[in-house]
């Protein structure tokens, strides 16, 4: 990266509004009618060098607007330079790691570029093969995939990538996390080397630093905010408590009204199933998104979370770059990430676009070690309040066992990466009615090559090849399978 322009727009020449920026009038006019007239930081640095056939270094935390940062001029440089889409491949690729992001990013190329005639579709694993097949075949403008089912199109020549002009890599970290670099680099082989690359990523650690090393091109570095830092606007705390206490505490907060609407982030898929059925049971509607769920679970729990049909949605890390809700009240992490940056990301899903959120961390003892890890890498300490030996949640805990006898037992998630879960006395907690001892699978990457769960696909995730309950999105073999085919000026921030 020695060749990276480390520029970005000085402060006396930062331009305001989007008609600075050299977007052409249509797209302007399209923008104005969405109400949208002031770009976010990360969208006023990069638009002009994307604009300007540049190669980009995107820094920019989640919840900044960088979708519309490469979208927008990228609608524009296929306007300006129109010729038709070659077939069964695509004059601009965007990599997403995940379904819901992938689903978005279609959706904000769709709404910015209406009425200027581009072709749009999105390819991702839990939908059915032929109807991708059928939507590749004359050529698109815009193709947004995620990795693995990608591969596969690629595998059975039913896409190309010769002629791909503009690549888009987005939430490069996370694609790190998923086990997804592999992939990426596999696919890079079958673009051509003359391109534009557009590389997005909330951190920077060694090996996506390397990676975009060997992709970018004298790129223009653009940064909003210094690596791994959090939201300013976020008001965090954490609350010191027993593990086996947490459920109890989590109930509590939720007598406070001021959390509306909250995202409540476990380490595991399972772990996730439990908080959310313990919140039912407790009377706060809650649901749960997961790489277990079908596409269909996944959508109609975000729809009834964005609707207000429930007040909590508990998820895994797999969707904390997918989730784009507005006006998240408060994230509560249950546990605490593994990975210091996963902290971020996740704190990221509240205060967006301009608004202010409030942040809640639950740690056992054992979780001590991760703490430190984050606030050094965040560079602060959170301020903390310990509830550990409370009489009131030791009333509630009491009042609670029961419940556990019938269901069970509960058991909080492993605190720490070495720690194994516990058997659970229901056969019936396993997911989905897998038979006890049979093997996960083959699947590549987070359910890109395969459909959802029924025979012969896989019933989980992208990246998820483990029957044990671990952090959601770690691959086991990145690549491999054979494709199913059984199937006012407000600020803006549209990434």
């Amino acid at each position: 990266m020695s060749g990276a322009a480390s520029r970005a727009c000085p402060k006396d020449t930062l331009l305001t509004q989007f008609a600075d920026l050299g977007l052409d009038k249509p797209i302007l006019k399209t923008l104005a009618a969405q109400g949208y007239e002031t770009p976010t930081p990360i969208q006023a640095q990069a638009i002009p060098y994307v604009l300007e056939g540049r190669d980009l270094l995107g820094i920019a935390q989640t919840g900044t607007g960088k979708t519309a940062a490469f979208a927008l001029p990228i609608i524009q440089r296929l306007i300006h330079r129109k010729r038709p889409a070659p077939r069964r491949g695509a004059r601009c690729l965007v990599l997403s790691p995940t379904r819901e992001l992938a689903s978005q990013i279609a959706d904000s190329f769709r709404t910015y570029g209406q009425g200027l005639g581009l072709g749009v579709a999105v390819v991702f694993g839990g939908a059915k093969y032929g109807p991708q097949v059928r939507a590749l075949a004359p050529g698109l403008d815009v193709l947004v995939a995620t990795p693995g089912r990608l591969l596969d199109h690629l595998g059975e020549k039913t896409c190309f990538l010769g002629e791909t002009e503009i690549f888009v890599l987005d939430e490069a970290d996370q694609m790190l996390d998923l086990g997804f670099i592999v992939p990426i680099r596999k696919i890079t082989q079958h673009l051509p080397k003359s391109r534009q690359n557009l590389f997005f990523s909330a951190t920077m650690p060694g090996e996506i630093g390397k990676l975009a090393g060997e992709l970018l091109k004298d790129p223009a570095k653009v940064s909003v905010a210094p690596q791994a830092t959090t939201v300013e606007r976020i008001n965090q705390q954490v609350l010191f408590v027993e593990g086996a206490r947490k459920r109890e505490l989590l109930v509590e907060l939720f007598a406070n009204p001021e959390l509306t609407r909250t995202i409540v982030f476990t380490r595991t898929k399972r772990g996730a199933d439990k908080v959310a059925k313990h919140l039912e049971v407790a009377g706060v509607g809650a649901a749960a998104i997961h790489g277990d769920k079908s596409q269909g679970q996944r959508e109609r729990a975000l729809a009834a979370f964005r609707a207000g049909r429930v007040r909590v949605l508990v998820a895994t890390d797999i969707a904390a770059r997918g989730i784009d809700v507005d006006a998240v009240s408060h994230v509560v992490q249950f546990e605490l990430p593994h990975v210091p940056e996963s902290y971020v990301h996740r704190i990221g899903r509240t205060a967006r676009a301009g608004a202010d959120g409030s942040a809640i961390a639950l740690v056992a003892d054992d979780e001590r070690p991760l703490l430190r890890d984050i606030q050094r890498v965040t560079r602060q300490t959170i301020p903390a309040l310990d509830r550990r030996r409370d009489p009131a949640l030791a009333v509630m805990a009491k009042a609670n066992k029961a419940l556990d006898q019938q269901d069970g037992g509960w058991e909080p998630q492993p605190e720490t990466a070495s720690a194994k879960p516990r058997p659970q006395a229901r056969p019936q907690a396993r997911p989905q009615g897998r038979a006890p001892g049979r093997p996960q699978g083959h699947g590549h990457g987070h359910g890109q090559a395969h459909g959802q769960h029924g025979p012969g696909q896989h019933p989980r995730g992208e990246g998820q090849a483990n029957r044990q309950p671990r952090p959601e999105g770690q691959a086991s073999r990145p690549q491999g399978r054979a494709p199913n085919r059984g199937g006012g000026g407000r600020r803006f921030a549209g990434g």
